[in-house]
């Protein structure tokens, strides 16, 4: 049975404070070791700790080289210096990291969508293969119970066998996203959760309600964690 491991903050500043410190940790790892790959999940959610964890870094560029790679859960369709896109709303931590440009995939959104997502599948599959662990993934939750960019069953359905597709987002955009497939394989999948309207999405997540999309998006997991600012848990 998967285990789900719950961790509760009173408040969004401990949240933010305790998610920068585990990605710090993550990125001191990789720097002292053969290296690794962490999933950077979108939303407005984790931006507090990336500009925290960017404030707190020096350019690590020159330790970090072939070292760490950063990768993202889902991007919406638009163009990369969009304010609606994971990549611009994240350059906190990756101006702050100073990672060379290989070492950052992010999705092409200026392919074509298909293409931007075939690309980015076979980027993802073509890290597998160079040995690269993602040792942290982090997740969000949506009020829905979407995670990612997967908002329904023919999502996963149309995932099945791949690492990366296209999908149409409830918000009439496009987008790409992960799939289950891909999560499958990170070392320590982690959803983030805060903000309000999200009860009902966080408890069917902890009951493992197979309803949830976000509850089949990471079936195959034996083990995730959940990080919930109480407000959202209470709907506050």
């Amino acid at each position: 049975m998967q285990n789900v491991q719950i961790r509760r903050f009173p408040t969004r500043s401990e949240l933010d404070a305790a998610l920068a410190a585990r990605l710090q940790s993550v990125i001191t790892a990789a720097a002292a070791a053969g290296g690794a790959a962490i999933m950077l999940s979108g939303g407005h959610t984790p931006l507090p700790a990336y500009r925290l964890l960017g404030a707190r870094l020096a350019h690590r560029g020159e330790a970090l080289r072939g070292k760490l790679h950063l990768l993202f859960s889902d991007d919406r369709y638009v163009p990369a210096d969009s304010e609606q896109s994971n990549y611009h709303a994240s350059r906190a931590l990756i101006d702050a990291l100073a990672l060379p440009a290989e070492q950052v995939l992010r999705v092409r959104t200026e392919l074509p969508l298909e293409q931007a997502a075939l690309d980015y599948e076979q980027r993802l599959r073509a890290l597998m293969d160079q040995g690269v662990s993602v040792t942290l993934g982090m997740l969000g939750l949506g009020a829905d119970g979407h995670t990612a960019s997967l908002f329904r069953s023919s999502d996963l359905e149309r995932a099945r066998g791949r690492l990366a597709l296209a999908v149409s987002r409830p918000d009439g955009l496009s987008g790409i996203s992960v799939t289950p497939q891909f999560i499958a394989g990170i070392a320590q999948p982690l959803f983030v959760v805060a903000g309000t309207g999200k009860e009902h999405a966080i408890a069917g997540l902890e009951r493992r309600d197979a309803q949830v999309v976000a509850v089949q998006a990471v079936a195959a997991c034996p083990q995730i964690e959940l990080w919930v600012e109480q407000a959202a848990e209470q709907g506050a």
